[in-house]
């Protein structure tokens, strides 16, 4: 329902898996091993996987916080678009990588939750795409320290609230890994 006229495929988003981002995060172990599962789903059946690496003042790019977890690993052929901003659309190269490969749907994993995911589905949804939030496969760190929630509810809200959002003409939902259906 996307729309964006003649982009009807999908695409796998997998957003700041690094170990400056994800390295403490709720559930890291599984959320990652829920992403390395799809990336190679999405491979096997030639849906495109596209990388997003966050970089700033806290993860340094080039360092080792700014490197992807060691569980995954980017095939050359793939994507990699860096980003500054917590929307991966946000002055970058995403639209133009999405729109060569004929891309009207997003499949969004990654971390963290309450920045950087919620403003890619928020940023996809506005700019025409139909969003699939994985709901085992975004995390975040814990933030209850400066006011936040905890990290089960802040995933557990926005796994809530993506899975009502409605806008005109586009669709957003939240599934399961098990349950993802990229075609």
């Amino acid at each position: 329902m996307t729309t964006l006229h003649g982009r009807e495929g999908s695409a796998l988003l997998v957003i700041d898996v690094q170990n400056g981002v994800i390295g403490g995060a709720y559930r890291r172990d599984e959320v990652v091993r829920n992403i390395a599962g799809l990336v190679e789903r999405a491979r096997s059946e030639g849906v495109p996987v596209v990388w997003i690496q966050h970089s700033d003042e806290n993860v340094e790019y080039g360092s080792e916080a700014w490197e992807y977890v060691p569980e995954l690993s980017r095939d050359d052929a793939e994507a990699l678009v860096p980003k500054h901003y917590a929307d991966a659309f946000e002055d970058t190269r995403l639209e133009e990588v999405l729109a060569a490969a004929g891309v009207g749907r997003l499949v969004v994993t990654g971390s963290q939750t309450d920045e950087c995911i919620r403003s890619t589905i928020h940023g996809g949804l506005t700019r025409g795409y139909d969003v699939t939030l994985v709901g085992d496969a975004h995390t975040t760190e814990d933030l209850s320290e400066w006011g936040a929630p905890t990290p089960d509810l802040v995933i557990a809200h926005t796994n809530l609230y993506w899975g009502n959002h409605r806008a005109p003409g586009r669709t957003a939902e939240v599934v399961g890994s098990e349950d993802v259906v990229f075609g």
